[in-house]
């Protein structure tokens, strides 16, 4: 049943500025072991995250989520229980749910859905172009018909692995063209995102999925959301949510204080690094999951599985990394 939207397209960017802040995690999505969704685990995973681990948004359904394995109907399954279950919580939480895809009438499929059930946003990752050069264009035009097309606010995304990286001036210009682009998830260089930062003051919340430059980011350039990647979910636990601790130290002012709570976290970080398998990392964060008691579960093909020696370095590292699941 289609609900009714909290802004509408005129005012989305107004509507994003007040309600896209704090920390938004990119979530996994949970199978069974005959490789089935399993969507019961999965909310559980969703009521964790936000009543326990105090995450203010969730990205669902992108490539942590293994959008690339899953069908139409499963991605709209996990849409619906996502915000579903968002909308039992005793937190809020808000939903940006990914509707990437390199067919365009999926994109605009999953997209209308998305806004039919009540998700809060969604972001669509720049296309895949084969040559990747002269291609502002085109990138402009994907942008401005699938906005024209939609109410719901969208969240652009660019990662070189679509074969270029969109410009400060081109991420600029969409966001001011198009009324309902309203941010973007940048994975880019510093410098990059840096330069999109101050050419879009005001119309478009510009972030990145890099855990080690958050905090630089709040006190230098004034971000105001985390979007998105998983340490949030890894980082964490229900007596220890140390990334939302510096963040919130980091929001006040109180920035020396949010320094030493965020150096605290380089056990972590360097635990996670140094026993990630070669080719593997979907596989790897579910098994931390799992061992920081939420449901984790098997990846797809084309992924691979962990070997029983790729798990005993996981569970090694992990214990050395003095996180605890409770």
């Amino acid at each position: 049943m289609a609900k009714t939207m909290r802004y509408t397209k005129d005012n989305a960017k107004a509507y994003a500025q007040e309600h896209l802040k704090g920390i938004w995690a990119a979530v996994p999505t949970v199978f069974s072991a005959d490789l089935t969704l399993d969507l019961p685990a999965f909310a559980r995973n969703v009521r964790h995250w936000v009543e326990e681990l105090h995450i203010d948004g969730l990205f669902v359904g992108g490539k942590q989520g293994e959008y690339f394995s899953m069908s139409l109907g499963e991605r709209k399954q996990l849409f619906e229980v996502a915000v579903a279950t968002a909308a039992t919580l005793s937190r809020p939480a808000g939903i940006m749910l990914s509707c990437s895809d390199q067919n365009l009438e999926v994109v605009l499929d999953l997209a209308t859905h998305a806004q039919a059930i009540g998700a809060d946003y969604i972001v669509v990752h720049s296309p895949v172009l084969p040559f990747g050069s002269g291609v502002d264009t085109t990138v402009h035009e994907y942008y401005r018909y699938i906005g024209e097309r939609l109410n719901i606010a969208i969240a652009m995304w660019n990662h070189p692995d679509c074969g270029y990286v969109m410009s400060p001036e081109l991420c600029a210009r969409i966001a001011t063209q198009v009324p309902n682009i309203v941010a973007i998830k940048y994975s880019v260089a510093r410098g990059l995102y840096t330069a999109l930062t101050r050419l879009s003051a005001g119309t478009l919340i510009v972030s990145c999925p890099s855990e080690e430059e958050w905090l630089d980011n709040i006190v230098e350039l004034g971000w105001q959301v985390y979007l998105c990647s998983a340490p949030p979910i890894l980082y964490q636990t229900p007596g220890d949510r140390r990334m939302q601790r510096y963040t919130q130290l980091a929001m006040r002012g109180e920035v020396q204080a949010a320094r030493a709570v965020r150096d605290s976290l380089e056990p972590v970080r360097q635990a996670l690094r140094g026993s990630r398998p070669p080719g593997t990392p979907h596989a790897q964060q579910k098994y931390w999951q799992e061992l920081l008691g939420q449901a984790g579960g098997p990846v797809r093909r084309p992924l691979l599985n962990l070997t029983d020696r790729e798990r005993a370095v996981i569970h090694r590292a992990f214990t050395e990394s003095g996180l605890k699941p409770a």
